[in-house]
């Protein structure tokens, strides 16, 4: 695994990762969360950065991801599962399912690919070139 590559893709994804959660939770769908806590920035921060490392990892070490269009589709499916898995989770605890449930994966699912393309595209700039 190319060590560059690696923390390149994954400081772009974090990035891309923490403005498009800024875009869709704190602008677009702001009705989503509405219990007028303030979120602790930090700890979104952080989420964000240790969710694109695990992308870049994936696509620099065992996908071999090198294009936008690729980085997206493995993100969008890998975004999809994994918010699926986490919401079912979060539902566990007693909340109930309610209509914004779609939505939310849906949003989290296009945000992973967007993110995992600009992962895609910052590994195919930052890969060593062969012969």
């Amino acid at each position: 695994m190319n060590t560059k590559s690696f923390i390149l893709s994954g400081i772009a994804g974090t990035v891309v990762s923490f403005l498009l959660g800024f875009l869709f939770y704190g602008f677009l769908f702001t009705d989503l969360h509405p219990d007028g806590s303030e979120p602790c920035m930090l700890f979104i921060f952080l989420g964000c950065l240790f969710y694109a490392f695990a992308f870049a990892l994936i696509y620099n070490r065992w996908a071999n991801i090198s294009t936008f269009n690729s980085g997206a589709k493995a993100g969008f499916l890998i975004g999809l599962l994994w918010t699926l898995s986490m919401n079912f989770f979060m539902y566990s605890s007693g909340t109930s399912l309610d209509s914004n449930f779609l939505l939310l994966v849906a949003i989290d699912a296009v945000s992973a690919a967007i993110m995992g393309g600009v992962i895609g595209f910052v590994i195919a700039k930052t890969k060593p070139k062969t012969l």
